[in-house]
């Protein structure tokens, strides 16, 4: 016997917590599974000082918590577990949780997110939070006026180097191959940048420090020669994986995986289900930007039921 729910928000970051601040407020009766990063990727991180309301700053943790909490004193049902198979070709909408508990709702609301591509050597996750970062906007701020090193190939990587070069005095960019893969005038604006040193045909053999980054220390592929660079940060820039897979046989995403919504709407293929936050926004991923979605989608979801005239 599956239990049957009015709103369904799957994903737990800043953008499922805010649809449910909505939802409940609006009387939808949210329930949130959270998946298994209860609070998403702002639970990796630590300061985050470029979020509105918080002038000296807060933790990731902490703050996801606030937004729990927010979401609680509203009303909304937070439950631990994760979607592993969803039917949204019926209505109302079949998803089952951990891959024993079927629920149906009729509408729902994907704010599961993107995880940041790693390189994958021990030491990237040891100093994860202590110099290392997956996101220049984010933390770039931390190493002004100093050395950083940036690992990445693409237009997300030249801009973010780009971004840190107004900040810090070098940035040391680590390119894999003897070119990049950035469009070419992205390309010309890093080279054109003069605090900007490209290693061409190297890779990070490990991240050096005992408890914040000290230096990095790269191999060229052709010599093997391995070179150390005193550096306080290094930026990971080699992309994202949206989270998007579960929901791949019924709703569009673009060639990178990425939920594809109605321009200037939270709104999928599929009427009822709405999607926010990082799972559809490749070009911002911020917080702030994903908890803008959030109250989207739970707008719109209220106005659908309303529409379908199905009571809450």
């Amino acid at each position: 016997m599956s239990e049957k729910i009015n709103c369904l928000i799957i994903g737990s970051g800043p953008a499922g917590y805010t649809a449910a601040i909505y939802a409940a407020r609006a009387g939808l009766k949210p329930i949130m599974y959270t998946g298994l990063l209860q609070g998403g990727q702002l639970v990796n991180t630590t300061d985050v000082e470029n979020y509105p309301g918080y002038p000296k700053g807060i933790l990731g943790p902490e703050m996801m918590e606030d937004f729990k909490n927010q979401a609680l004193r509203f009303g909304t049902d937070i439950r631990f577990g994760m979607a592993t198979k969803v039917d949204f070709s019926v209505s109302p909408k079949k998803i089952w949780i951990d891959d024993n508990i079927e629920v149906e709702a009729d509408a729902v609301i994907l704010a599961t997110g993107a995880e940041a591509k790693w390189l994958g050597i021990p030491s990237e996750k040891r100093l994860n939070g202590s110099g290392v970062s997956a996101c220049a906007v984010c933390d770039g701020f931390f190493y002004r006026n100093t050395e950083v090193a940036i690992v990445g190939a693409g237009d997300t990587a030249c801009e973010e180097a780009i971004y840190l070069s107004k900040l810090c005095t070098k940035v040391h960019m680590i390119v894999r191959r003897d070119e990049m893969r950035a469009s070419k005038i992205m390309q010309q604006r890093v080279i054109d940048t003069p605090n900007i040193q490209v290693y061409w045909n190297s890779e990070t053999d490990e991240i050096l420090g005992e408890t914040v980054v000290d230096a990095v220390r790269i191999k060229n592929n052709k010599t093997g020669e391995l070179t150390t660079i005193p550096v306080h940060g290094f930026f990971v820039a080699i992309g994202h994986q949206p989270n998007s897979g579960v929901f791949k046989e019924f709703i569009t995403t673009d060639d990178q995986g990425y939920v594809t919504t109605v321009p200037g709407t939270a709104k999928t293929n599929v009427e009822g289900v709405f999607a926010c936050g990082d799972l559809q926004d490749k070009v911002y991923r911020q917080a702030v930007t994903a908890a803008g979605t959030g109250c989207m989608a739970a707008l719109e979801a209220e106005r659908w039921l309303s529409e379908k005239g199905i009571g809450h």
